[in-house]
């Protein structure tokens, strides 16, 4: 019997995890799956979905260039993705209809869960406005935090964003400003920001690390990220990098693709000792 075909689309797509990660979740639950990384061309996204889905292909993962197109793409789409504005999970249903999801809040919510972070009543601080932020606001704002302030460089982006989630605070102050206008402490601090892979930081002041600050890079790396050795530096109480974020928005597409939900700590572990 033919193992049922998923891939992870992006480009450059080389250095993913998801087949590693994908593996490892088939091997733990008994899934017969095979999960493979294509590059697609820049100019022909679509063909490339169209085609894997033609051959049989059963569920795809959007990462970087292709998350926005994957949006538009698709003939339906999840509440979710609908406010996220993008797609990282494709899957079609028994219809043959495209449904384009997107598990990226749900991935930094659940690891949030795994440290242990409180998110109801907490003042959180947001680096950034694009793509990788605007799909885990909605997901933030559903743990019901007292405020959460979306900074960037561009203001109006941030402002965008306040005005595109304003119906789902539920009574959360959401606020935008500057990354240089943020002046005392943040029970968390979310940089979704792609600054730390340049070695950069966002010109945020260090008054906004308080005793108690816990720090989240949505980036991750093998050693501390910039941002996170900021904080440290700054006397932050805690710093986690986006590793369990990436195998948690996994685990949610493989939920949704196999109807089974795969235990995430170990391998978040096993990737960790790679």
């Amino acid at each position: 019997m033919n193992n049922d075909l998923y891939a992870v689309v992006g480009h450059p797509i080389s250095h993913s995890k998801s087949p590693r990660i994908h593996s490892l979740f088939a091997s733990q639950t008994g899934e017969a799956l095979e999960y493979t990384a294509i590059q697609a061309p820049l100019d022909d996204f679509a063909g490339t979905v169209h085609g894997f889905f033609a051959r049989g292909g059963k569920g795809l993962n959007i990462t970087v260039p292709f998350k926005e197109q994957a949006w538009d793409l698709a003939d339906r789409r999840t509440d979710r993705a609908a406010k996220a504005g993008a797609s990282n999970t494709l899957y079609r249903d028994a219809d043959g209809t495209l449904i384009a999801d997107n598990t990226d809040g749900h991935g930094l919510v659940q690891d949030l869960d795994n440290h242990g972070v409180t998110l109801a009543n907490a003042r959180i601080l947001v680096l950034g406005a694009g793509g990788a932020v605007r799909g885990v606001i909605a997901p933030l704002l559903a743990r019901h935090p007292a405020s959460l302030t979306i900074a960037n460089r561009t203001l109006a982006k941030a402002e965008a964003l306040v005005q595109l989630f304003t119906p789902d605070a539920q009574g959360t102050e959401l606020n935008a400003c500057g990354f240089e206008q943020p002046d005392r402490p943040f029970d968390l601090i979310i940089n979704g920001t792609s600054a730390s892979l340049q070695g950069d930081l966002p010109p945020v002041s260090a008054n906004v690390i308080g005793a108690d600050t816990v720090v989240y890079d949505m980036m991750y790396s093998l050693q501390t990220t910039t941002f996170n050795q900021w904080a440290l530096d700054r006397g932050a109480r805690h710093v986690f990098d986006g590793l369990g974020m990436l195998v948690e928005q996994a685990a949610e597409s493989f939920r949704i693709w196999r109807g089974v939900r795969p235990e995430t700590a170990p391998v978040i572990e096993e990737l960790r000792n790679d």
